[in-house]
């Protein structure tokens, strides 16, 4: 494969950490830190002309809401250990600071690209958010209306005074501080005051055309509480003022070996999610040093915690605004996709899959596939069982129902749903209480490890025999996600393999000892340690002068064990190419260390998911599909699985559209250098080469309606 050359961008922090052989050390990235390089990546296609505006939009909402699950779950072990002021486990004060750095100027770049670059491209096409100072008296009459009538009545302002402390402030809440002036009505100068700004209210609002004057313009919820500040404190002087917003850290936190109901427990705990510790603050650029101060002792948070921002305090809910263009020509050309190529629409699936397995690469085919063969299977009175595994669904999810419909309908359902999917915990335990209310058997998995593993079992009768099929997925059962991720769904009835996914399933309900597996590679038990054994395997054949290659396509390679395998085979000889969207803590082409690896990330329309790896040594090769990114958590605390693809057909169809389409990817993709600096491959490429999404967009597309 061509190597396109190597220069710096987002700069990633080292750590040295020994490799299994004491007399070598690789200097690791630091994961968090790689984190926030990724999101700058995401950050790239918000600044691309070519891009359409909304969507250009939609991309920085993505990062602040990266950014948001950032703070919420990685941010709390650096706060903690530089509020010690001593080192707990990794985490110093100087690693917090670092950090905090770090993340400030990812922030500064975000909204230098809305201020700079995505408002005037706005202003350009008759799209304007309208500031106070920017409104004519029509305007500012209409927006007065609107305060009175819409948002007056829900405000409550609160000022402090002992009998009025400090209100608790949810997490990622919008609300005011202000100073004021004067006395207030019992003669006292207390002088802070706290606004909550419901969630209940949009958060931006379209003027009518009355007084639009023929431009598509927006307040912000924000403008128009500030702009009348002043009419919720009467007789008082408002002074300084700013918006502010703390984000808290949201893991939920439940001792499951000390529990009696899991479910219970976990509701319980998310009533209190929205008020864990303080982890950020957020606060407008103007923001008094008074007052930025006074909220930062508040929360107990230190200066470097604070975060000055131009703009709205909140990015992420700018997506609304994608909702309220009514202009089809700034988003990208709409994507149909076409159904299932191995698939015909009237064709039982029982039927096909008797012929061979199918593969179903999404979203560039239609999640629709996997959808019609559960539908067959709730209709079919043939089959007895169906056993599914749910990790990520959605609170409206056409799959779901059909699991209800198939209780209904007399069927044997196991539902294995997995109640600490983060920030999904309250849909699933929904759905499990529905379920269960109408007879399903559902269960949740393991005690202390999460259940991610993705697959959908069928027992049918067909004649005097009982016959299985199986759906193994790398990604959710979430039909919203599956228009947006790239993913790979495989549709087998292969009797080894779906033995396997029966094992796991009683395994998983009954807790019982697993048999051998035929095909299946499962963590906790053994995924990572076949892992890497075949990168040991294929290290003694490149030692040994014998050709071997490794090419793995991952969300993050955060998993020390097999980085320092993939180090090992690569001095051993072993030509390895990792694809990895994310977090990397593997540095590449490091002179004496990992020449032989180079690592690549694609940032593409949708977000890269799919897990692929692939062995070749000595002209032999193996191709897995897996549910598990190579991370710690993922190979000791959860319980995952891989599986081989056999048929050749099959096989060769992944290399091509998820390795080699990838590797020689020249719009999208961004090569790491040895200092864990990304460079984005098109700048050498004059003119910019084509996607692999572009690619497989064109291929897979639904044909157009005539």
């Amino acid at each position: 494969m061509p190597k396109a050359p190597i220069s710096s961008a987002v700069s990633v922090p080292q750590v040295k950490l020994p490799l299994a052989s004491p007399s070598t050390v690789v200097p690791l990235l630091d994961r968090d830190h790689s984190i926030l390089a990724f999101n700058e990546r995401v950050l790239d296609w918000a600044c691309r002309p070519e891009v359409p505006v909304l969507e250009r939009l939609r991309f920085l909402c993505i990062v602040s809401a990266n950014l948001d699950e950032f703070f919420e779950v990685r941010a709390e072990p650096h706060l903690s250990a530089s509020q010690a002021r001593q080192r707990t486990g990794l985490y110093t004060q100087a690693t917090f600071e670092a950090l905090a750095s770090a993340a400030n100027k990812l922030v500064t770049h975000q909204y230098s690209i809305y201020n700079d670059q995505l408002l005037p491209a706005f202003r350009k096409r008759g799209i304007q958010i309208m500031a106070h100072g920017e409104r004519n008296p029509a305007q500012r009459h209409w927006v007065k209306a609107y305060f009175l009538r819409e948002v007056r009545p829900l405000l409550i302002p609160v000022g402090l005074d002992p009998a009025h402390p400090f209100p608790l402030v949810a997490n990622k809440s919008l609300n005011f501080i202000v100073r004021l002036g004067g006395k207030d009505a019992f003669g006292r100068a207390n002088d802070i005051a706290i606004v909550k700004v419901p969630r209940v209210l949009p958060r931006f609002i379209r003027m009518p055309a009355a007084v639009s004057e023929g431009r598509t313009l927006f307040v912000s919820l924000s403008s128009v509480i500030r702009s009348h500040l002043a009419d919720m404190f009467a007789g008082r002087e408002v002074g300084q003022f700013s918006q502010f917003r703390v984000t808290r850290h949201s893991e939920l936190s439940v001792d499951e070996d000390d529990v009696e109901n899991l479910r219970t427990a976990l509701r319980q705990g998310l009533q209190h999610r929205h008020f864990g510790q303080a982890v950020r603050l957020e606060v407008s650029a103007g923001c008094s040093e008074f007052l930025s101060s006074f909220l930062l002792r508040q929360f107990d948070l230190p200066a470097q915690a604070l975060y000055r921002v131009h703009g709205p305090v909140n990015l992420a809910r700018l997506t609304q605004l994608i909702d309220l263009v009514d202009k089809p020509k700034l988003l990208f050309p709409p994507y149909k996709a076409g159904y299932p190529v191995q698939l015909t629409p009237d064709e039982s699936f029982f039927a096909r899959l008797k012929q061979g397995d199918v593969l179903i690469h999404q979203p560039f085919e239609s999640f629709d596939g996997v959808l019609d063969f559960l539908r067959e299977a709730v209709h079919d009175p043939q089959v007895l069982a169906i056993k599914q595994t749910i990790y990520r669904t959605g609170a409206d999810s056409e799959l779901m129902e059909l699991l209800r419909e198939a209780v209904r309908r007399g069927k044997e359902v196991t539902v294995v749903v997995e109640l600490k999917a983060r920030f999904d915990e309250e849909a699933n335990i929904n759905w499990a209480e529905a379920l269960e209310s109408i007879g399903a058997q559902v269960v949740y998995g393991v005690v202390g490890l999460k259940t991610h593993a993705k697959m959908l079992l069928l027992t049918r009768r067909e004649g005097k025999m009982l016959k299985r099929y199986g759906h193994l997925s790398t990604g959710n059962y979430n039909p919203r996600t599956a228009r947006l991720y790239t993913d790979l769904s495989y549709l087998t009835a292969d009797p080894q393999l779906t033995a396997d996914m029966e094992h796991l399933f009683v395994h998983i309900a009954s807790q019982s000892h697993l048999p051998r597996m035929n095909r299946l590679l499962l963590a906790p038990f053994s995924l990572q340690q076949r892992m890497i054994a075949r990168i040991a395997a294929l290290g003694a054949l490149a030692e040994s002068g014998k050709e071997a290659r490794i090419v793995a396509k991952m969300n993050a390679l955060t998993d020390e064990a097999l980085i320092h395998a993939l180090v090992a085979a690569g001095q051993q000889g072993v030509k390895i190419d990792l694809i990895v969207r994310g977090a990397c803590m593997l540095p590449a082409l490091v002179p004496g260390l990992t020449d032989n690896i180079r690592v690549r990330s694609v940032i593409g329309r949708f977000l890269e998911h799919s897990r692929v790896f692939y062995f070749r040594g000595n002209g032999a090769e193996e191709l897995f599909l897996s549910s598990a990114d190579w991370m710690n958590r993922n190979m000791l605390r959860r319980i995952e699985l891989a599986w081989p693809v056999a048929d050749p057909a099959l096989r060769q169809r992944i290399i091509d559209e998820c390795l080699v389409a990838y590797l020689h990817d020249g719009r999208d993709a961004w090569d790491m250098g040895p200092d864990g600096t990304y460079h984005p491959v098109n700048l050498s490429a004059k003119p910019a080469g084509q996607g692999a999404q572009a690619a497989l967009m064109a291929r897979y597309a639904a044909p157009a309606s005539i």
